[in-house]
């Protein structure tokens, strides 16, 4: 049939249900779901049915219908396996005025349910597949894909009065390629009335966002911080405290050397509703892509990460109480590698101790050196930051590995 798409408002109004088979039965734990009042007329009447009766959740009369039992009905079922029954529930509910779902014969129905899917705030598509419900079945599942991968506009763009308070969402991004960005991010970037950007994201995030989501970028390049950690923090605070959904993009994982902490903290004090969304970390993720597992049966069972921003007395803090056996990885800094190497040297590691330098890791322009302690603290190795450096045997098995990330056409920092 054709017909008006139309949500009705069930909640405590009168559902009759002349049936309880089966398919009475899934028709009562949807109109259980909507918030309806149900009454249910049969001589008979499913286990559950009768279990839901029992607590209270429905009323039930176990005898034929009657007419009477339509009155004051918003909605009729006819759910019964006598064809006879069903059309008489439809002709007099046609006379009362009353829609009815007729489970048997839709030419004879008013109402014709569709298979639905719901989603965060608010949002429910419901699909009617022409008369083919296995068809609506499959468009639905579709449209639910859809909107759990956040590819769908989900983004509010129409409200009544705009919230006291917004929030933020920390979310991590990854190493430098959209395609790796888990489905709550993605959801929560459908959502996003503006972004806070960070320079080692994946630029294909905002660069094709909708026109009047707000992008604020306050990436750090190095030696030139342009935008403080403090300042960042409060444009979080006043776009959230403006009532506005913030979205703070940050490259790999927002708890792994990425401040997320801070700024959580920050809004947190100013009453600001915060959530963090875990990113693919680069610790892992960029050494992974030049075939490089930071673990390795065999090898070593353990690995420790590292800031190298501060240089040599932080990294061999770090390392302090781990084997030289544990694979080290270094973020951010590797203009400081060769104090670092001198100084891990010194301290009893190998000179000969496998590196690898990978640069631009899981984006087009990803390059990997491979050298030693003592050739990096020659500082004779010349990298371009964003650098991922790992440093022990398991750099070996990149001989046998290779690449093995194959980053997508459009995957690069901003």
């Amino acid at each position: 049939m054709s017909g008006f798409p139309l949500a009705v408002d069930l909640r405590n109004r009168l559902v009759v249900v002349v049936g309880a088979g089966g398919v009475a039965t899934r028709r009562v734990r949807q109109f259980l779901h909507a918030g309806a009042a149900i009454h249910v007329v049969a001589p008979n009447a499913s286990d559950e049915i009768r279990e839901l009766a029992a607590a209270g959740a429905l009323t039930w009369s176990d005898r034929d219908f009657d007419d009477e039992d339509l009155a004051g009905a918003w909605l009729v079922v006819a759910a019964t396996n006598d064809v006879a029954v069903n059309t008489r529930v439809s002709q007099l509910s046609d006379s009362c005025g009353t829609w009815c779902i007729n489970s048997a014969d839709a030419a004879q129905a008013t109402a014709v349910p569709m298979t639905s899917v719901e989603h965060a705030d608010g949002i429910q598509v419901a699909v009617y597949g022409g008369g083919d419900p296995g068809r609506a079945v499959a468009i639905r599942d579709a449209i639910a894909v859809g909107l759990r991968s956040g590819k769908l506009p989900i983004r509010p763009t129409r409200s009544g009065a705009e919230p006291a308070t917004g929030s933020v969402t920390l979310v991590g991004a990854g190493p430098g390629d959209p395609s790796l960005l888990t489905v709550r991010a993605a959801q929560a970037l459908a959502l996003a009335d503006v972004l806070v950007v960070d320079r080692l994201a994946p630029a294909a995030l905002w660069e094709d966002s909708v026109s009047d989501v707000r992008v604020i970028d306050v990436g750090k390049e190095p030696g030139k911080h342009a935008v403080s950690q403090d300042e960042i923090n409060k444009i979080l605070v006043r776009e959230a405290s403006a009532g506005y959904n913030v979205v703070r993009i940050k490259g790999g994982d927002p708890f792994v050397l990425g401040r997320g902490g801070e700024e959580a903290l920050a809004c947190q004090a100013a009453g600001i509703p915060v959530t963090v969304v875990p990113g693919i970390t680069s610790a892992i993720s960029v050494p992974a892509a030049a075939g490089i597992p930071v673990t390795h049966r065999g090898v070593t069972s353990t690995f420790v990460v590292a800031s190298a921003h501060d240089g040599p007395a932080g990294v061999l803090a770090a390392v302090s109480d781990s084997p030289h056996s544990s694979t080290l990885v270094l973020l951010m800094g590797a203009g400081k590698l060769p104090a670092i190497a001198g100084a891990l040297v010194a301290t009893g590691r190998s000179s000969a101790t496998p590196v690898a330098i990978i640069e631009s890791g899981w984006t087009n322009d990803q390059r990997t050196t491979i050298t030693s302690l003592g050739e990096a603290e020659s500082g004779t190795v010349r990298v371009k930051p964003p650098a991922v450096v790992v440093i022990g045997d398991v750099v070996r098995l990149r001989e046998q590995l290779g690449d093995l990330g194959i980053a997508s056409s459009n995957a690069r920092h901003a």
